[in-house]
């Protein structure tokens, strides 16, 4: 298989799956804007006007039908096997990025880089050839983006 067959594929299997295993769909962000919401390179505000908890974070990123994180990216998660490796590794992530930069990445990655493969996890229009039953929804509620967000900051350089 060529390589950029295999990358289709791989980057076809990771949507789909994301789609497909049931991930929490909300109409919470109906009301979400992200011009409105984006400053510059991040969202500095809270998804849900309140911090999100990190041991719930940690729980939803790591969890294969939920997040799904690791699907794509290697993460301070010994306890899961397949760490994935098309993204970027996240141990250390919180000393790299700003909350407000993390967030948008969660929200909508592609508004930073068109090519990524990573999913927006909390917009629910501008999207093509989406399932019947998935139109104008979410992947993740806003808790759950805040959640992962407080998780994704504690990991740190040491």
């Amino acid at each position: 298989m060529k390589f950029s067959n295999l990358i289709t594929s791989c980057a076809g299997l990771i949507v789909g799956s994301a789609l497909l295993i049931g991930l929490a769909v909300q109409s919470e962000a109906a009301e979400f804007s992200l011009a409105k919401a984006r400053v510059g390179d991040g969202i500095p505000k809270s998804l849900t006007g309140k911090p999100g908890d990190a041991k719930k974070g940690r729980s939803t990123a790591i969890h294969r039908k939920r997040g799904n994180c690791l699907a794509c990216h290697t993460m301070p998660a010994p306890e899961q096997a397949d760490h994935g490796n098309i993204g970027p590794d996240l141990t250390g992530v919180g000393s790299r990025y700003k909350p407000a930069e993390l967030r948008l990445r969660l929200v909508s990655s592609k508004t930073l880089n068109s090519d990524t493969l990573m999913p927006s996890f909390y917009l629910k229009s501008g999207f093509h050839r989406v399932q019947k039953k998935w139109k104008g929804k979410t992947i993740l509620k806003a808790q759950d983006i805040e959640d992962i967000l407080a998780y994704l900051v504690t990991l740190k350089d040491k």
